[in-house]
């Protein structure tokens, strides 16, 4: 049901959002000169970090090499979709887990599934 949190549109959306929260506060603090927008300013800038930091955490860790190799894993199976899911790995997973994640659990091949069907544009959801 709350699939869309995990896409990059909500993402990208949630720091506009913020954004726009600290403009408006910078603009009024320095209309007013009240402490008040000063406690919004550090609020929304705190909120965000703990906000969106969870989702880049994953995805940043990977190093070049790293992502390299699982591309080149990728590039052998020869599939159209690969691509997005790896993607979707590098999103969804940091490189320690994802080396010693069980590739044949349960959990591990449901979210396969469900990110080549999302790939495919085939996924059956809310949205």
């Amino acid at each position: 049901m709350f699939d869309f949190l995990d896409s990059d549109w909500f993402n990208i959306s949630m720091q506009v959002i913020f954004l726009v929260f600290i403009i408006w506060d910078i603009k009024r603090y320095m209309q007013t000169k009240k402490k008040e927008y000063l406690v919004n300013i550090i609020a929304t800038v705190g909120f965000a970090i703990w906000a969106l930091a969870p989702y880049y955490n994953s995805y940043v860790n990977w190093s070049d090499k790293e992502k390299k190799q699982l591309i080149s894993q990728c590039d052998k199976n020869n599939s159209s979709t690969c691509k997005c899911v790896d993607e979707a790995v590098f999103k969804t997973y940091s490189y320690d887990e994802y080396k010693n994640i069980d590739k044949n659990s349960t959990e591990f091949l449901e979210f396969l599934i469900d990110a080549k069907k999302e790939c495919l544009g085939v996924d059956d959801g809310w949205f």
